[in-house]
């Protein structure tokens, strides 16, 4: 079946701010919660499908790339299996909707139970920049980033506790590293605050990572970055994050965001390319034949007699990678240069071509404004 539009499940326009959409998702959340609809299995994925519809659409990143590819463009954001509990990024700013509890309760990153969302404790997040020129944004690229992040140490092998001695069982969670919270409505199975959902406490720690299992490492991941990407979007690497403590404890991920340089000669506006094309006055007047530069090689462009000055030529898929398989346009906006040094002959002619032309500029004058963008967009390509 296929997947429901996210503004659908949450029920505002696409033009929605993000406290509508907030506002939004909280009485479809409400309304499905399963504590309110016990044994009921189709609430319970109807209050997963809106969860997944706020974590797109309460996120920028996620909001620009679902607008412009649809669920395509998210597959690298959940994976293979689709959306889950762990990928629900939104507990702490949940509490002005359901208050404090849901903090607690959703922090774990599943309210069906189940303790750390993905079966135990799970590491943090880690945020990069990695910076990119148009043509590698263009054509996309293998790449290579290197950063810190913390690693199991390897002194105490990643229990924590020092050489000779081992965590002791968590007195408030039994070991189990989760408790059950119950509060009106709610019963949820949280991670255990004692130990972190460890199960255990250090009373030795190791003295290398004091305790924490944890220690700074510089490591090199790899990742293909897809072709078209656009500044301010991120690629999400999952596992890729900090390591946490415990048993059963996932990595966070790493989130890597492109920052692309302007162009020398290039204007990006979406999936679209501009190029300001200078041209001679003789150019303008008699028409000629020219080559472009266009991120797919160059292109040879006919310039009819009479061009004036601002025309645009649209080069039909020059732009940049749709996502789809298509691609955007290249627009061509001509400036006619008026040369600044004249000789005498030059001088001459020009007064004699003033003499005998007998243009009306007052009939351009009057047309309409889209009349005029009608003369001035011209499809040479493609």
């Amino acid at each position: 079946m296929a997947k429901r539009d996210y503004y659908e499940v949450i029920g505002v326009a696409r033009t929605a701010t993000k406290d509508e959409i907030k506002k939004a998702y909280r009485k479809v959340a409400m309304k499905y919660h399963p504590d309110r609809n016990p044994g009921n299995p189709e609430t319970e994925e109807l209050f997963k499908e809106a969860a997944e519809a706020y974590e797109v659409l309460g996120d920028d990143e996620k909001r620009q790339r679902y607008d412009r590819f649809g669920h395509e463009g998210l597959k690298s954001t959940f994976g293979n299996g689709g959306f889950q509990w762990s990928d629900f990024h939104h507990a702490s700013e949940m509490e002005d909707v359901f208050g404090g509890l849901f903090s607690a309760f959703f922090g774990g990153g599943n309210p069906f139970g189940g303790g750390g969302g993905r079966g135990g404790p799970r590491g943090r997040d880690i945020r990069i920049r990695y910076p990119l020129t148009l043509e590698e944004a263009f054509a996309g690229k293998a790449a290579k980033v290197t950063f810190e992040r913390r690693e199991p140490c390897e002194t105490c092998g990643g229990t924590g506790a020092a050489p000779g001695s081992s965590p002791e069982r968590c007195s408030r969670c039994g070991g189990s590293g989760a408790v059950r919270l119950s509060r009106g409505f709610f019963s949820v199975q949280t991670t255990c605050e004692a130990c972190g959902g460890a199960g255990t406490v250090i009373t030795k720690p190791c003295p290398d990572c004091g305790g924490e299992a944890l220690i700074g490492k510089k490591v090199e991941v790899s990742f293909d970055i897809p072709p078209g990407v656009d500044d301010g979007m991120s690629l999400r690497l999952r596992g890729e994050g900090e390591a946490a403590q415990g048993s059963g404890s996932t990595r966070g991920d790493l989130y890597v965001g492109f920052q692309v340089r302007e162009h020398d000669v290039f204007t990006r506006e979406g999936t679209n390319i501009i190029l300001e094309m200078p041209i001679s006055f003789t150019q303008s007047a008699l028409g000629a034949e020219l080559t472009v530069p266009t991120l797919h090689g160059d292109q040879t462009v006919q310039i009819p007699p009479g061009t004036q000055s601002h025309t645009v030529f649209r080069l039909r898929g020059k732009g940049m990678p749709a996502g789809d398989g298509s691609y955007g346009d290249q627009y061509l906006r001509t400036v006619v240069v008026t040369p600044r040094k004249l000789n005498d002959r030059q001088r001459e002619l020009l007064r004699e071509l003033a003499a005998e032309s007998k243009e009306d500029y007052h009939a351009y004058r009057k047309k309409s404004f889209f009349q005029k963008l009608r003369d001035t967009i011209l499809d040479v390509g493609g």
